[in-house]
């Protein structure tokens, strides 16, 4: 059975992707631009072994089948079929025809991680994060730009830059916790430092922020001091280990899909205790739109290559989870359309700067995230998952929020 035959069987013959395969099989549109191309046996063997995603992403990885052209385009080319479609007989004829390759199956790629130890204690939390983030200063200033920004920006116009779009982020934040000079301010996994940055520069507050990252804190680190920037802190640090209390405001941008859905409690419940009342807190995190998915999985690509023990769940239990410590959710807004803008002008960035990335973290690894930020886009892109910012506030005792009775923030 040749692989095109396969092809066709599960995805039919008028996908527009050119198809090759090192059978000499060809099948699809002969000269589309997007192009896929099956060197070996071995991406065979690492289809059936693992069906569906991970082996795909692991021929990927190990250089047994390519991708030419937009990968954002091939995934969503790709991305209507519907594994219910195949029938019982056509999985009995691939089981027959390619079910002993399963013994010829190659390892998982080096870049899969398998953490040990106690899921989402200190330790295990600072290997994950580790995992991630201190891949190479140099490579994620490629990819995420001057701003150095790693969450979903805001785009005030279809046509905004990124760095626009990050300082848009990052101020919509500050409009919606109302900074004020001399308030004091708490970063929970504030990755390279940009809120941090942009609070004490634009709006006269001292912060202070934590990261995971030994490389994220040493690059803030470097930049307050290069700008000579009082007022401002990057601590290498868990955010459990903050010994100061009484804050005006806390931000939280991109932290909590890392915290762990059976620990909301002890989260939210810290955060709380860290302000004073009339407080506020922004958290800003990506979700699961349907509410019967509760975290990714666990086996899945992005937990075994991107974010170890990362887990989204849907936007109503993270509500509840805050109001269930004390806080009073105030407003929420969802920017899944701005989070597939900011991946597409990542992906665009790493195609951009291809050679100087491979240079740096090796191909492996580029072809790693050149996968993920396509991935996560059309993630976003179809509705699979968003991008929540939900502002809450600890009442003071006679129920006063601090909040003015219509939302300030507005552009």
């Amino acid at each position: 059975m040749k692989l095109a035959e396969v092809f066709d069987m599960l995805l039919g013959d008028d996908v527009d992707v050119e198809f090759v395969a090192y059978d000499g099989s060809k099948t699809g549109r002969m000269g589309s631009d997007v192009r896929i191309e099956v060197f070996s046996e071995r991406a065979v063997a690492a289809l059936v072994a693992a069906p569906g995603q991970l082996g795909l992403v692991r021929a990927y990885i190990d250089g047994d089948m390519d991708i030419e052209g937009d990968i954002y385009q091939a995934i969503e080319r790709l991305g209507a079929f519907d594994p219910k479609s195949v029938t019982v007989s056509q999985y009995a004829r691939l089981a027959k025809e390619f079910g002993p390759l399963i013994r010829k199956r190659p390892g998982p790629p080096p870049e899969e991680v398998r953490l040990k130890g106690w899921r989402h204690g200190k330790k295990r939390d600072a290997e994950a994060i580790s995992h991630h983030y201190d891949v190479s200063n140099d490579f994620y200033r490629l990819v995420l730009g001057p701003t150095m920004a790693y969450t979903c920006a805001v785009y005030p116009e279809l046509t905004s830059s990124l760095e626009v779009a990050q300082e848009e982020k990052f101020d919509l934040v500050c409009r919606k916790l109302d900074l004020k000079p001399g308030m004091r301010l708490l970063d929970v996994g504030c990755g390279w430092g940009g809120m941090v940055r942009h609070a004490v520069k634009e709006y006269g507050v001292t912060a202070i922020g934590v990261t995971l990252s030994e490389q994220q804190a040493a690059w803030g680190q470097r930049v307050i001091a290069e700008e000579g920037l009082e007022g401002a802190e990057i601590r290498f640090s868990d955010y459990r280990d903050v010994p100061e209390g009484g804050f005006d405001r806390i931000s939280s941008i991109g932290l909590t899909e890392h915290i762990g859905k059976k620990n909301y409690p002890d989260y939210f419940g810290f955060l709380y205790s860290k302000l004073q009342p009339t407080g506020r807190l922004l958290n800003h995190c990506i979700t699961r739109s349907d509410p019967a998915h509760g975290t990714l999985k666990r086996r899945g690509f992005i937990n075994r290559y991107i974010f170890p023990d990362g887990e989204l769940v849907h936007v109503g239990h993270l509500v509840d989870q805050m109001g269930r410590v004390g806080f009073e959710p105030q407003h929420e807004e969802n920017l899944r359309v701005h989070y597939a803008m900011t991946l597409r002008d990542w992906s665009d960035n790493l195609a951009a700067n291809w050679d100087e990335a491979v240079e740096l973290v090796g191909l492996r690894k580029a072809r790693v995230w050149r996968l993920y930020l396509a991935a996560a886009r059309y993630g976003f892109e179809t509705d699979q998952i968003q991008l929540h910012q939900v502002l809450a506030t600890r009442n003071a005792a006679n129920a006063d929020s601090g909040m003015p009775l219509r939302p300030t923030w507005a552009s």
